[in-house]
């Protein structure tokens, strides 16, 4: 850690007149694990979206691996090595599990791709079970599953996760993070938004707070955790 893989520099977002992000500023070192909460509607898609290139900044600028990326299509970051599991999951659901993650290695030219898509099948051994049925039969967390899966097949140096434990059983969730934490532990560096505040941050190295669209705190994720501020508004104590 220490060398800079994704620097975000004081973006503004709009959509229409609506100023969603206001001058955001954030990295993720190489092999972290960063995560950024706040309530809903505080800016976390948007500042995805807009890294992920879905949206583009009107003003500020994001570098990936030191290239500026906020002024090139989305596929092409994604070539660069960045790929997002969205927010709803957005899985393809009239496809089967293994359809679905083939879309997700579609830009890639290697040979590696069975090979990756026996380590997702290690990582979410349930979906080697489930490799030839609809998505859309899944379950919630199984469709959670699926969509970090057909991101991690385009081999991603950078995962942004988006809200990966909307919805979830509890016990659902948790599988989840300790996925996710084995995912960083095998060399992808993660940007995750997620409103369950106590466990992204009980996960992250670093964390940021959002609120309408601007950053008001950045620490350790541990000292977050620990600020009377963020436990009040977040985690839910008096």
């Amino acid at each position: 850690m220490g060398e800079v893989l994704l620097d975000v520099k004081d973006i503004h977002v709009f959509y229409g007149n609506i100023e969603a992000v206001k001058g955001v500023s954030l990295h993720v070192d190489r092999g972290e694990i960063v995560t950024l909460i706040g309530a809903n509607g505080a800016g976390k898609t948007t500042t995805l979206r807009t890294v992920s290139g879905l949206l583009r900044p009107a003003e500020g600028g994001i570098f990936y691996d030191g290239q500026r990326i906020d002024l090139i299509p989305a596929h092409d970051i994604v070539r660069l090595g960045v790929a997002q599991s969205p927010e709803g999951r957005r899985i393809f659901p009239r496809m089967t599990v293994r359809e679905n993650l083939d879309m997700g290695a579609f830009i890639r030219k290697d040979t590696g791709q069975r090979e990756d898509m026996d380590r997702i099948f290690e990582l979410f051994p349930i979906l080697k079970e489930r490799a030839r049925q609809a998505a859309g039969t899944l379950s919630g967390g199984e469709q959670q599953m699926l969509a970090m899966g057909r991101a991690l097949m385009a081999k991603p140096r950078l995962l942004l996760l988006d809200e990966p434990s909307m919805g979830l059983a509890p016990i659902v969730v948790q599988r989840i993070f300790d996925t996710i934490r084995e995912i960083n532990e095998l060399g992808t560096t993660i940007l995750l938004v997620e409103q369950n505040a106590a466990q992204a941050l009980s996960l992250a190295h670093r964390g940021y707070v959002i609120e309408t669209g601007r950053i008001v705190l950045e620490n350790e994720a541990r000292a977050l955790l620990a600020d009377e501020q963020v436990r009040k508004a977040y985690l839910g104590e008096e």
